[in-house]
């Protein structure tokens, strides 16, 4: 089992975020290269990201399994804001040029916002910023991420994304991450798995799915909310989510859990164990807000 979490990426940089992974007992793990609420970005320092290399190989995570993610402000949607959607292609081809250096190999994206243009407007405007980001050369693939549907959002169904994979020039370099909280609240039915596979298989290819974001949802199915619960503590059930773990058709794909915290703890050591074991933990709650107080 390829399984992670998402991981600060602080003062020591990927450094950092591979002792963070490693105390939870992952062997993959997903982050931000600053903060994802802003473009603010750090120099990326030589020397940290080599010692980081050096103990993802003693520690037995795998490079190319490590996931970035983009800062939630990029938005290639919007063509209304002229200036916006030029920066946004702008700061995401640095976000790649800065994941390259570090040796990683996806950046996960949100496709973006359609606000107040026709949907199919946004969905050609995505398509045209990707043509303008992707460069024949470049050894990182952009993860364009299922969305629950909340307000504007584009991708909450595999035919917009279909539609954005079948108009970039560069189609190999044009993956999916798969979020589990995000196609229960899109109205996808995660005890029927498969059958979400065998259609996304049909139109995309599973060839496509390079990553699968983990996490349990507070809302009802097709509730176009998108929060997060703690691994069996939401409506899609630990038991669900063991089966998308072990689903033998992602396999080979890395799981970040995306969890939220509980007081001051984040769960994800106690939440590998139990989707590693298949042991639910009915107390986890109980047992991290205490340790937290």
């Amino acid at each position: 089992m390829i399984i992670g979490s998402h991981v600060n990426f602080g003062e020591k940089q990927l450094l950092g975020s591979t002792e963070q992974a490693l105390s939870y007992g992952a062997n993959t793990f997903m982050f931000y290269t600053g903060a994802p609420q802003n473009t603010i970005r750090k120099s990326l320092d030589e020397a940290l990201t080599k010692e980081a290399h050096e103990l993802m190989q003693k520690g037995h995570i795998d490079l190319k399994n490590v996931i970035c993610h983009a800062p939630y402000i990029i938005n290639l949607a919007n063509k209304t804001n002229l200036d916006g959607w030029h920066f946004s292609i702008a700061f995401l081809q640095n976000e790649i040029k800065r994941v390259a250096t570090l040796g990683v190999r996806y950046i996960v994206v949100h496709p973006g916002n359609y606000l107040k243009q026709e949907v199919p407007v946004a969905l050609s405007n995505i398509a045209e910023a990707l043509n303008k980001i992707i460069k024949p050369e470049d050894e990182v693939m952009i993860l364009l991420e299922t969305m629950a549907g909340k307000g504007t959002e584009c991708g909450r169904d595999m035919t917009e994304l279909k539609y954005i994979l079948d108009h970039v020039v560069y189609p190999d370099k044009v993956g999916i991450c798969l979020d589990t909280c995000h196609l229960n609240d899109a109205g996808i039915d995660i005890a029927d798995f498969d059958t979400y596979l065998d259609e996304l298989d049909r139109l995309i290819g599973l060839e496509k799915v390079k990553c699968v974001h983990l996490n349990d949802s507070k809302n009802d199915r097709g509730s176009r909310k998108d929060r997060h619960a703690n691994i069996g503590y939401g409506t899609l059930g630990f038991t669900n989510l063991v089966k998308v773990c072990t689903n033998p058709r992602l396999e080979n794909i890395p799981k970040i859990l995306e969890t939220p915290w509980i007081g001051d703890r984040a769960p994800y050591k106690e939440e590998i164990i139990m989707l590693k074991t298949e042991i639910f933990n009915p107390n986890l709650m109980n047992e991290l807000a205490k340790t937290a107080e």
